[in-house]
């Protein structure tokens, strides 16, 4: 058996580039969100955020499935976060 080498989990874990690529970024709003909030009830989050205490409570134990990507980043402008997204050309042969 061969083994494979990947650049993180979700490469690993993913059947596809694309779903690796939307898990990465959400992954990553998702920590800076939960590093915005914290501190904070979760309660006072959800007011922030504009969502209801359950959603901050699964944004914070990580359920990533549990979130689209335009959410997140409407969240993420509503908790004073700004957004920027980064393309760059990847070794398709890999």
């Amino acid at each position: 058996m061969k083994r494979q080498k990947f650049d993180d989990a979700f490469d690993a874990i993913c059947d596809t580039p694309e779903e690796a690529e939307n898990l990465k970024l959400r992954a990553d709003l998702m920590r800076e969100l939960a590093s915005r909030i914290a501190g904070m009830s979760q309660q006072e989050a959800a007011t922030l955020l504009g969502v209801t205490q359950p959603r901050v409570s699964e944004l914070v134990r990580g359920k990533i499935s549990y979130f689209a990507l335009d959410k997140l980043v409407n969240m993420a402008a509503r908790a004073g976060l700004g957004v920027t997204l980064t393309v760059h050309k990847r070794d398709l042969a890999a």
